[in-house]
């Protein structure tokens, strides 16, 4: 496992520590879980992007559509 250290205001290194104490776990494991939660995030918008740029615009714009009426109850 690899360490890292990093540079935070003491403001926000105290609201972490609350933050993780709230939680019932270390500053070590929220961090983990942020950066767990962001990569997540990002492999999403990757994944995304990769579909859309091989997609079809006009039939995307299409499905966009159908949800819209859809949600709109027509």
């Amino acid at each position: 496992m690899a360490e890292m250290t990093i540079r935070l205001p003491d403001d926000t290194y105290n609201r972490l520590k609350a933050l993780a104490r709230r939680k019932k776990m270390s500053v070590n494991k929220l961090i983990e879980e942020v950066c767990t939660q962001m990569l997540a995030e990002f492999d999403s918008d990757t994944r995304f992007r990769a579909l859309a740029a091989s997609g079809d615009v006009k039939r995307g714009l299409e499905l966009l559509d159908k949800l819209d009426a859809a949600a709109q109850g027509k």
